[in-house]
């Protein structure tokens, strides 16, 4: 894992704006970076990690993160060898939430890491919406670092989280192609089981749940969720979201079996099923 420190740029011109600012970038020491208290947490509170995408090219995506209002702890690059920049330090917060919720947590920025990753996101086509994967590269470097950030900051599983997943309603990022599952192999988040999974699918299917149901199992999960007991636009967007990172071969926020047993698995632990 190479991580770069840097300080912000003064840029130039359009053209100088790649050349520019790594001109300016100087090695991060490892060794100096030791767990710190971070002084934008509040004690003993939660810490989160929160994953991004740019939407943008590697130079546009500096540029937008160090002159504009927006900004985040880390940035991954889509070079060849990709690697990280600190644009942020730790001891910092970064705007990289804004309006978001998870939990009982608000306002994100304040209590969570920003991880921004070179990606374009998207194309609309005359077909349907085409997304960008992430190459293998990127997601080897990845791992590494949310790895170190959790063990410094003794985060939860499942406080690593996307930014869809804090802000449904407004952001689709890191979009259904992320490779979450890679991130539950490594040890980082949970994962639901499979035999568990398929054994609530029988049943869920034979029913599905009501707006009501899905719902309440949504909030207990962590999404701000509207309580309406319909399945309206708002409660469509955070089922959107929870199925881009559990079940990303179909995402239209509709309430399915499939979708039903994912939910039930995940807010509902092995053993508490057993002692039923």
């Amino acid at each position: 894992m190479q991580v770069i420190q840097c300080t912000k740029p003064p840029f130039a011109g359009k053209q100088n704006i790649y050349h520019s600012f790594f001109a300016l970038f100087r090695e991060y020491n490892k060794v100096m970076h030791q767990p710190i208290a971070l002084n934008i947490f509040r004690q003993n509170a939660d810490v989160f990690i929160v994953i991004h995408y740019t939407v943008s090219d590697l130079p546009r995506s500096i540029k937008i993160l160090t002159e504009q209002v927006v900004s985040s702890h880390y940035l991954l690059t889509d070079t060849d060898k990709p690697k990280f920049y600190v644009l942020v330090d730790e001891s910092r917060q970064a705007n990289h939430a804004g309006v978001s919720n998870w939990k009982t947590y608000t306002q994100l920025n304040v209590s969570s890491i920003g991880i921004e990753i070179v990606n374009p996101g998207f194309k609309d086509t005359p077909e349907g919406r085409i997304w960008y994967p992430f190459p293998q590269a990127q997601i080897d470097e990845l791992i590494p670092l949310l790895k170190d950030i959790q063990a410094r900051y003794n985060i939860a599983p499942e406080n690593i989280l996307g930014h869809n997943e804090i802000a449904p309603q407004r952001k689709q990022d890191p979009g259904p192609l992320f490779p979450w599952r890679q991130l539950a192999d490594a040890g980082l988040i949970v994962w639901p089981d499979a035999n568990r999974v398929a054994a609530q699918r029988s049943i869920f299917e034979q029913q599905v749940p009501d707006a009501v149901w899905f719902q309440k199992k949504l909030a207990q999960h962590g999404y701000a969720t509207p309580q309406t007991g319909m399945f309206d636009e708002a409660t469509r967007n955070v089922l959107i979201a929870f199925q881009m990172k559990y079940r990303n071969t179909r995402f239209d926020g509709m309430p399915d079996g499939e979708t039903a047993a994912l939910l039930e698995v995940l807010t509902t632990p092995a053993t508490a099923v057993a002692t039923k």
